[in-house]
């Protein structure tokens, strides 16, 4: 399979529009093309033991759920890991790939996979996403009424010649028993300062004029973190080995909220894959699941009576890669091999 097709695919699986706008996502190594992938490798994590198996099980295109270059690099030498990554890549010309936070996102994606940890539950973004694009485009649609005359006439032919307009109609309207046209316009943030600025020339146009800023829709089931309400109630301590069975961990970290005990009651619960600190915090949920928390942001919801699960940061996405392979398999129509990293795993442990 090419390349740039593949890459389209993924696109369609999982579109990276969705991801954050810090997050660095995508083809991030691309060897000279054409560039045909037979073999596409999935790790969470990659490191230089999980490139050695890459290279040795013959990978064309690594898809490393977190990206293994964030930072810009300023040279590719063998000094640092990460650029000895990169040099590795390129001498076996296998390509990498990172969708990260757009994985997040999607219904199909990471969030989804841990929130059946918890057991029967129905879930909704904590955070939800926009749609990435609108039909009718700008960011502020104009509207005024006017008059059937010249005037008019050559207000609209001043409008035409304004960037970044997009949908201008006319349409008939009667305003106070009187036949007027309704104007309506789609524009940018620049484009609006430069219409405001022509409509305020006649002060009967300005006084009509409406300004509305356009909210993108959101997308339903799409977004960051999960705010899962159980189908019936089920004990604290129910609720870990649920997770426990779940992410196949022999154990977790707890915190138990003020005046709760490992008998309490959870109905609902706050999720969010990896570092969830910034997407649960304020959330309203007996119980926040993550890989990993701040001091002060545990010590805020224990405060608040709410128990929190910890994991470490890549125990709570790894798992979810087995259901990626299967997914990637039906939706690539089994035209190229996937297989999984066995290298991969969290870097932390019980001493």
């Amino acid at each position: 399979m090419d390349l740039r097709e593949l890459l389209s695919a993924l696109d369609d699986f999982a579109s990276l529009s969705l991801a954050e706008s810090w997050d660095n996502v995508g083809l991030l190594v691309e060897p000279s093309p054409p560039h045909a992938v037979n073999t596409l490798f999935l790790t969470n994590d990659l490191t230089e033991e999980v490139m050695e198996e890459a290279v040795q099980r013959k990978a064309d295109l690594i898809l490393s759920y977190h990206p293994p270059i964030f930072a810009p690099l300023k040279r590719v030498t063998w000094k640092s890991w990460k650029e000895r990554l990169v040099v590795r890549a390129l001498e076996h010309r296998i390509g990498i790939y990172s969708p990260h936070t757009a994985y997040d996102a999607i219904p199909h994606g990471v969030n989804n996979w841990l929130t059946k940890g918890l057991g029967a539950c129905t879930s909704v973004p904590l955070h939800p996403s926009a749609a990435p694009r609108c039909p009718a485009g700008g960011t502020h649609r104009v509207e005024f009424c006017a008059d059937n005359n010249e005037h008019l006439d050559t207000v609209l032919s001043k409008i035409k010649d304004i960037q970044e307009i997009s949908c201008l109609t006319t349409l008939p309207a009667r305003v106070e028993g009187e036949e007027q046209t309704r104007v309506s316009l789609n524009c940018s943030q620049k484009a609006l300062l430069e219409v405001v600025a022509l409509l305020s020339q006649n002060s009967l146009l300005y006084h009509k004029t409406e300004i509305l800023l356009l909210q993108k829709p959101l997308l339903p089931h799409t977004g960051m973190g999960r705010l899962c309400t159980l189908s019936e109630p089920v004990s604290l301590s129910d609720i870990i080995e649920r997770i426990k069975s779940h992410l196949k961990l022999p154990h977790i970290r707890l915190a138990v909220g003020m005046g709760k005990t490992l008998e309490s009651p959870v109905k609902k619960a706050a999720l969010c894959a990896g570092s969830g600190g910034s997407v649960l915090k304020g959330m309203e949920a007996d119980l926040y699941l993550t890989g990993e928390m701040s001091h002060h942001d545990i010590l805020d919801a224990v405060a608040n009576g709410i128990s929190v699960i910890l994991c470490e940061h890549s125990n709570t996405e790894r798992g979810f890669l087995s259901e990626l392979r299967d997914m990637l398999a039906v939706h690539l129509q089994n035209k190229i091999n996937i297989i999984v990293s066995e290298k991969d795993r969290d870097p932390l442990q019980v001493a």
